[in-house]
């Protein structure tokens, strides 16, 4: 379900008191389309699973061995979603700017950590195929290069 929000919160009542009066003034309701999604992942088939499961972490080692390849370029190994958070705070720009940069010049989409509260940092999805990834990280690896 890539990009339906849903999910719930468990945490003493105080915790989730606070996070309901912040969240009520960004968002009110799950849309349909993704309520109804949920219950098919919660109670469909489940066969497919352990190959997605396998597929995605194929993706995540690998995209952190290419980026363990750029020079000034860290992350912390993500534990859950399908996205890397990747420090480019050496490359002298800020995470609006470098995304940016790295969209115009290499055709590289990711979203500036800025916009997560993680200024210096941007975020990559390994949300495709591997040779997608290999792509992009190549290009990635050229623009870093050429500012560092």
């Amino acid at each position: 379900m890539t990009g339906w929000r849903l999910g719930y919160l468990a945490a003493p009542e105080p915790i989730i008191k606070a996070v309901n009066t912040l969240q009520s003034h960004s968002t009110s309701n799950v849309c349909t389309f993704a309520q109804y999604g949920a219950i098919a992942a919660l109670q469909g088939p489940t066969d497919d699973l352990a190959k997605m499961k396998s597929a995605f972490s194929k993706r995540r080692l690998a995209i952190m061995e290419m980026i363990d390849g750029i020079n000034g370029l860290s992350y912390v190994k993500p534990q859950g979603a399908f996205y890397l958070l990747v420090d480019v705070s050496q490359v002298g720009l800020d995470s609006v700017t470098f995304c940016q940069k790295l969209l115009e010049e290499k055709y590289v989409a990711t979203i500036p950590g800025v916009a997560f509260g993680a200024e210096g940092t941007m975020r990559v999805s390994y949300a495709t195929d591997l040779d997608t990834i290999e792509r992009g990280m190549e290009r990635l690896s050229g623009f870093v290069s050429a500012y560092m």
